[in-house]
C-alpha cells in the first residue's frame, strides 16, 4: 500500500512536471544573464582579502598551476551539471536531480544543504561592504558600537551593510530582470575594472619579483593551493537554480556555455591575478599587508589611484556575490517549496512580476 501511494505522488508530480508546472516563473533570461549569475556568484573578493594566504601556501607558480588545475577539475563537474539541467530545467537544482534516484530525505538534506550555502554568503557580503568602503573612506571607521571576537562595529558600516541588503531586496523584489540587469552591469563593471588595473600594473613589473615560485616543493605548493579551489570557484552551479527563467528564445546547450564560460573565465581571472601580483612587486615582502593585492599595485604604480580602482573593482565584484546568492537561494527555497519539502507559502509567486514570493 506503502508504494502504491508513493507511486501516485511520483506520477502526479510527474504529471505536473511534463506540464511545465501550475506555478511558473517569469522567463527572461539569455545566455549572458546565466554567464553573469554563475560567474558572479563564483568570483568574490578572495582575490583581495586573502592572496598572501594562497602565495604562500604555494608561491607564484605553485598558485598558479593549483587554480589552473582545480579549475579543469570543475569542467566535467559543469558538463554534468549542463547535461542534467537540459534534462530537467527545474529550479530545484540538486534537490530534483536527487529526487530522481534517492529517498526524499536525501533530497531534502541536499536541498537545505544548498539553501544554507548561498544564504550564508549573503551576511558576509553586507558585512565585507563596510570593510571595504571604510578602507577606501577611513572616515567611516567611527562610531564604534559593540565588538564581536575583538573585532569592532562601526555605525556606518552597519547602516552600508543594511542599505546594501535593503537594495538587493528590492531589486529581486521587482523581479528577475531587473536583478539580472544589476548583475550583468557588475559582473561586467568588475572585468572591466580588472583589466585596467592588471593592464597599467603590469607595465611596471619586473620577472625578478616572482621568486620563489613555490613555498614547499612543487608537488605539495600545488597540492596545498588545488585544496581551497573548490570553495573559491563554487558558484557556477548557480546558473541551474534560475532554469526555469529561460527566456522563450533560450536554447537549451545555452546552459552549457554559460556554466563552462563561468569556469573558464574564473580559471583566467584568477591566474592572471596571482601572476600579477607576483609579478609587480616582491610579494614575499608583502603578506603581512591588509589587502596585499591593492598594496602590491600601489607599490608598482606609485600612486593611490590605482588602490580605488581595486577596491572599486572589489566593491562591484561583492554586490554581484551577493545579488547572486540571493537569487540562487531564493529560487531553490521557491522549488523545494513547491515540491512539498518545506511549507507552502514559499511556493506562491507575486503574480505581477512572476518572482518567488520568499524571501
Amino acid at each position: 500500500m506503502l508504494l502504491e501511494r508513493t507511486g501516485q505522488k511520483h506520477n502526479i508530480f510527474a504529471m505536473l512536471y511534463n506540464s511545465r508546472r501550475v506555478i511558473t516563473l517569469a522567463r527572461k533570461l539569455r545566455v549572458v544573464d546565466y554567464f553573469a549569475l554563475g560567474w558572479g556568484t563564483m568570483v568574490g573578493v578572495g582575490w583581495l582579502v586573502v592572496m598572501d594566504d594562497w602565495l604562500l601556501r604555494g608561491g607564484v607558480l605553485g598558485a598558479i598551476l593549483g587554480f589552473a588545475i582545480g579549475g579543469a577539475l570543475l569542467l566535467p563537474i559543469g558538463y554534468v551539471y549542463g547535461r542534467l539541467v537540459t534534462a530537467m530545467p527545474d529550479a530545484a537544482g540538486e534537490v530534483a536531480y536527487t529526487a530522481k534516484v534517492f529517498p526524499q530525505s536525501i533530497s531534502f538534506s541536499t536541498g537545505w544543504m544548498m539553501i544554507l550555502a548561498y544564504f550564508i554568503v549573503c551576511p558576509w557580503e553586507a558585512v565585507a561592504v563596510g570593510r571595504i568602503a571604510g578602507y577606501i573612506f577611513p572616515a567611516l571607521d567611527s562610531i564604534e558600537l559593540y565588538r564581536i571576537a575583538g573585532q569592532p562595529v562601526y555605525l556606518p558600516h552597519l547602516l552600508i551593510g543594511l542599505g546594501l541588503t535593503g537594495l538587493l531586496t528590492l531589486l529581486n523584489y521587482r523581479g528577475i530582470r531587473l536583478s539580472a540587469t544589476f548583475q550583468n552591469w557588475t559582473a561586467f563593471g568588475t572585468l572591466a575594472l580588472f583589466v585596467l588595473f592588471v593592464g597599467f600594473g603590469v607595465s611596471k613589473g619586473s620577472t625578478r619579483n616572482f621568486p620563489p615560485l613555490f613555498t614547499h616543493s612543487p608537488f605539495v605548493s600545488v597540492l596545498l593551493v588545488i585544496q581551497i579551489v573548490p570553495y573559491f570557484m563554487t558558484g557556477f552551479e548557480s546558473v541551474v537554480k534560475g532554469a526555469e527563467e529561460a527566456s522563450p528564445e533560450f536554447r537549451s546547450r545555452g546552459f552549457f556555455k554559460a556554466i563552462w564560460m563561468a569556469i573558464v573565465v574564473g580559471i583566467l581571472f584568477y591566474t592572471i591575478v596571482i601572476a600579477s601580483v607576483g609579478y609587480v612587486a616582491p610579494w614575499k615582502q608583502l603578506t603581512a599587508e591588509k589587502f596585499m593585492t591593492a598594496v602590491a599595485f600601489e607599490r608598482a604604480v606609485g600612486s593611490r589611484w590605482i588602490v580605488s580602482v581595486i577596491l572599486a573593482a572589489a566593491l562591484l565584484s561583492l554586490f554581484k556575490v551577493f545579488n547572486g546568492n540571493f537569487v540562487a537561494a531564493s529560487r531553490l527555497l521557491f522549488a523545494i517549496g513547491r515540491r512539498g519539502l518545506v511549507v507552502g507559502v514559499l511556493a506562491t509567486c507575486i503574480r505581477a512580476t512572476r518572482r518567488p514570493q520568499s524571501p
